[in-house]
């Protein structure tokens, strides 16, 4: 029997490189029955929840950063590791993570990861001084990289390609992007009304649901037969992730020209340049480079950064905006995402139907095209208040966009592999989300400092954002064409 990573011929390659692309732009098959019975519906609110709770946990501290400096002592230039070592953490294992699920079991993985999350917050919740809270904080962001890509792999897994599968990643991705908001705003009003420290301890209760929860519902997915781990691949593939969020973190902070940003992004070069060179020579590869070759794979998940990193980024300039513009206070500022939040959420009840009559392709194109429109439309806020209703308005239906878009993004970069490999592609997808969110702030900061007006900085930035979202649509329509 050939072996699962062996290169296929050149005939084989073109017959499934044509398939993709047709695949792809096809429409799906909406004749079959979309129904889910009791016990998948089951299945998809436990993964949901937990997806949910991951999405609050990259916002929820935000806000509360300085109250948690205030109250452990922490140093102003530590402070901002609080949410630096968490993203370190998420993004950089996530792909080794993905694999893991893999080969060890899906079910087996997620419900480790929910259970050190729940453990991680608590004791970031009783944490007494920095160095506790810190590891918490970086446990929590190791819990991220493995429940993410397992129960992404475990909901493409329970659901077949097709309308099902479409309607599960819209309320996925939904509620992903709506949990992003909701821990902005839930930061704020527990900070405010009680104290960051339920920041953390929120997450208890919901992490020991699942755990009680989980095994009787999920049902356990794994290869028949189990390859090695590539060891060179992960060591490589990882560090090479965790340089580039460090250097991506420190040319925020610092610019595009500190050493403390130079040295880790050219490590971060070096490290993911070799890892294909890594793979070629493994004989059990991390990420198979036929997978890497396929088109929907690499133009799906190029479409995915563009719209995490700049839907998140443009929280970040809209929070500068509202608050060192039109001085709105924290709290005022993140209930004002709240229609962000709404227009996600419609915009992931909307994508299943959406790519039912047209394609993940077209879903891509009209999410981003929607999105950079609705971005553009900032560039009409100005210095005073009287432009609030259009900054709401122009959220909300970037929002519908964006999650059309990441909708098409994941079942785009998720479709055509078989089950035995979706925990490493959505471990890549998930890879490409925690990246995008990382990525964005710290690029449009870069943006916002070359003008001499913060207003004129953010208007800048946003422009940048919009042109950025409208490249990924007309590369997703290029690109994903049918041949």
């Amino acid at each position: 029997m050939a072996s699962l990573d062996a290169p296929p011929t050149q005939a084989t390659s073109a017959r499934t490189d044509t398939r993709e692309d047709a695949r792809t732009d096809a429409r799906p098959d909406t004749s079959a029955d979309a129904r889910m019975d009791g016990r998948t519906r089951l299945v998809l609110v436990v993964l949901l929840v937990a997806q949910f709770m991951l999405a609050v946990d990259f916002s929820i501290l935000n806000v509360a950063l300085p109250v948690i400096g205030e109250g452990l002592g922490f140093s102003l230039g530590g402070l901002q590791w609080i949410a630096t070592s968490f993203a370190l953490a998420a993004a950089g294992f996530t792909l080794l993570f993905g694999r893991l699920a893999d080969l060890l079991g899906r079910r087996r993985v997620f419900l480790a990861g929910m259970g050190v999350l729940g453990a991680a917050s608590l004791a970031g919740g009783l944490a007494t001084t920095p160095e506790l809270l810190m590891a918490a904080r970086v446990a929590q962001g190791l819990a991220t990289a493995a429940v993410t890509p397992a129960g992404l792999a475990l909901l493409t897994s329970a659901f077949p390609e097709g309308p099902l599968r479409a309607r599960a990643l819209g309320l996925n991705g939904a509620l992903m992007s709506a949990g992003f908001t909701t821990g902005a705003v839930l930061g704020g009003v527990l900070t405010d009304l009680l104290s960051w420290r339920w920041a953390f301890l929120v997450n208890v209760p919901v992490a020991l649901a699942v755990l009680l929860v989980a095994p009787a519902v999920l049902k356990e997915s794994r290869p028949a037969t189990r390859p090695r781990l590539d060891v060179p691949g992960a060591i490589t593939v990882t560090g090479g992730l965790l340089a580039l969020v460090l250097g991506l973190t420190g040319a925020g902070e610092h610019g595009w020209t500190a050493p403390g940003t130079l040295v880790p992004l050219a490590a971060a070069a070096l490290l993911l340049a070799a890892f294909p060179l890594v793979e070629r020579r493994s004989a059990a590869p991390l990420v198979p480079l036929r997978i890497l070759a396929r088109r929907t794979v690499v133009v799906g998940n190029l479409a995915g950064l563009a719209a995490f990193a700049t839907e998140t980024s443009l929280v970040f300039l809209m929070t500068l905006h509202l608050q060192d513009v039109l001085g709105f206070s924290p709290l005022a500022a993140g209930l004002s995402f709240g229609v962000l939040g709404a227009g996600t959420v419609l915009g992931g009840l909307l994508a299943p139907r959406f790519t039912g009559r047209f394609s993940p392709r077209a879903a891509l194109v009209a999410g981003g095209a929607l999105q950079a429109a609705a971005t553009l439309a900032l560039l009409g806020i100005g210095d005073g208040r009287s432009t609030y209703g259009l900054l709401l308005a122009a959220t909300f239906a970037g929002g519908v966009g964006n999650m059309l878009a990441i909708v098409g993004f994941m079942i785009t970069a998720t479709s055509g592999l078989p089950d035995t490999e979706q925990g490493m592609a959505t471990g890549i997808a998930t890879m490409t989300q925690q990246i995008g969110i990382t990525l964005g702030t710290p690029v449009m900061s870069a943006v916002v400092v070359t003008a001499a007006a913060l207003p004129d900085g953010i208007a800048r930035a946003v422009a940048v954002n919009a042109a950025l979202v409208a490249l990924a649509a007309l590369a997703s329509a290029l690109l994903l064409r049918r041949r």
